[in-house]
């Protein structure tokens, strides 16, 4: 690239990286002080506020999806139409989650990401607002569409964040325990509020609520969270010392240079590729390791059924303690309680598998297969808790008793979700953002098929054959990270991509 560069501009142009000794620093200690810093060097209260915030919008991007399902009858009613062509706002809105990323997500490997947050945030309330103001049913399914097309880059990008300003192992576990936590306490907690909010304001007021919260997370966004993207920041600090090597140069009238150099010295940073090559690596890369890897495959059908069973809570959960326990929504609703509670019981147990793994001499580098040993255990509480919860949702039996199996089936669901995106980042690390984008599309198009027959199934089969055909299905999927632990490292060693293959 210097060379393309040296026949633009008669410089002297030098190759800039973060470890780059400048000479300029050392004498003008000020302007030093607002170039901008490596992203792995900023400080862990800052690093943790990033992660917090992260968290906070993982979670606005569930919450929205499972609010939406609390207003179903109400919106069956004004609509005149069904409730599960209501329920096709759910599947457009997880269409347009698993889809727009694939654009928008490269894209903030040209412009950073703080932009794409901030402007994704935006249209994130405006989609909110439309879906609250909306008179007629084409417009309620547009405007969901167009809420999980805006707010997708939430879930997708923050894990780009989480690579930016984290190398440690054990870093990036924590913040993606956090990370997850958001996700599955959104998934509890968006119904919980919404149940209340229908039943004492109307469904409208879900959105509305929704809106406030985002625009209010935005404008904190815009205030305090800073671009992460190393690239990005280094070819903002290759234009900031051009610019001072400029001014110094006009006002002392000499050129910032050497005695042994011809031209003045100009600093470049690593060459961003073009828009277009970029969306293109971003659209058929995830398709070639989809359907290329074995591990890519096997993770997204697990990733997707847990994701498709937390869908099919939503509606379930309401429409079986309604009619089991003959309760009101909003206290149907209250059951949602059980995933919050156990999405934070999850977080702070997630935190130490790495603490625990290291303690019991397992090297979480170079064997990804470490990543597994807990999840592998963990995730059968999502067969567990189908089968508790289905089996025990009578009459007869104190509605504690399924909430319980709901908070059990949550915290295996948890683990699945932490397990994927910690094992793909392991195994695919140079590709880890293709290998994720596969899982997360595939996770949410069959997640958002489920609401729409799930109160069917449950009323044709019953509440114990309905769960145990879910959970026969979950005790299939159990199996794949024991096989990955028994035989990952020869899979890893058979692929042309993975870590751990004939080229590393």
């Amino acid at each position: 690239m210097a060379a393309d560069i040296s026949n633009i501009a008669p410089y002297n142009w030098k190759y800039l990286t973060w470890d780059t000794d400048l000479e300029i620093e050392a004498g003008n200690n000020r302007k030093h002080s607002k170039l901008p810093r490596n992203p792995l060097e900023w400080s862990p209260t800052y690093k943790t506020y990033l992660a917090v915030l992260g968290c906070i919008a993982n979670f606005s991007t569930t919450y929205a999806g499972g609010g939406y399902t609390s207003g179903t009858s109400q919106m069956s009613d004004y609509f005149g139409v069904s409730q599960v062509a209501v329920l096709v706002g759910v599947t457009l809105y997880t269409v347009g989650f698993a889809l727009t990323p694939m654009v928008l997500a490269p894209l903030s490997e040209l412009t950073g990401r703080r932009p794409i947050f901030l402007v994704s945030g935006v249209f994130f309330a405006i989609a909110a607002v439309c879906v609250g103001v909306t008179r007629i049913y084409t417009g309620l399914l547009l405007a969901r569409l167009f809420l999980g097309c805006a707010n997708s880059v939430f879930a997708v990008i923050i894990v780009g964040v989480v690579a930016d300003i984290y190398s440690g192992d054990e870093e990036k576990n924590a913040a993606l325990a956090l990370f997850t936590g958001g996700a599955m306490f959104g998934n509890g907690f968006g119904p919980l509020v919404s149940g209340f909010t229908a039943q004492q304001l109307g469904w409208r007021w879900i959105s509305y609520i929704l809106a406030v919260f985002v625009a209010v997370m935005v404008a904190v966004f815009a205030v305090s969270f800073g671009e992460t993207r190393s690239d990005v920041l280094l070819r903002r600090k290759a234009h900031m010392l051009n610019t001072e090597y400029e001014e110094k140069e006009s006002t002392q009238n000499s050129d910032v240079r050497d005695e042994h150099q011809t031209y003045p010295t100009r600093w470049y940073a690593q060459e961003r590729q073009s828009a277009p090559q970029i969306i293109r690596i971003s659209l058929t890369r995830p398709m070639l390791l989809l359907f290329t890897e074995p591990i890519v495959f096997c993770f997204s059908l697990w990733a997707a059924f847990s994701w498709s069973v937390t869908y099919a809570f939503l509606i379930v959960i309401p429409y079986t303690f309604q009619v089991t326990y003959d309760m009101s929504l909003q206290d149907s609703s209250a059951i949602f309680a059980a995933m919050c509670i156990a999405a934070v019981l999850m977080t702070i147990l997630s935190y130490s598998h790495y603490r625990l793994a290291r303690l019991c001499g397992f090297d979480t580098l170079a064997n990804p297969e470490v990543r597994l040993y807990f999840p592998a255990v963990e995730s059968t509480l999502v067969p567990i808790g189908l089968f508790w919860f289905g089996w025990t949702i009578r009459p007869d039996v104190p509605w504690i008793v399924p909430a319980l199996a709901v908070g059990c089936t949550t915290m295996g669901m948890f683990s699945v979700y932490l397990a994927v995106f910690a094992y793909l980042a392991a195994a695919y690390p140079k590709e880890a953002a293709s290998a994720n984008a596969a899982q997360s599309m595939v996770r949410n198009l069959m997640a958002g098929g489920f609401p729409l027959f799930s109160r069917a199934m449950f009323e044709t089969l019953g509440f114990g054959p309905a769960c145990s055909l879910l959970g026969g299905i979950g005790i299939l999927l159990t199996f794949v990270p024991w096989v990955l632990i028994w035989a990952g490292p020869k899979i890893r060693a058979m692929s042309k991509r993975a870590f751990g293959n004939a080229g590393d």
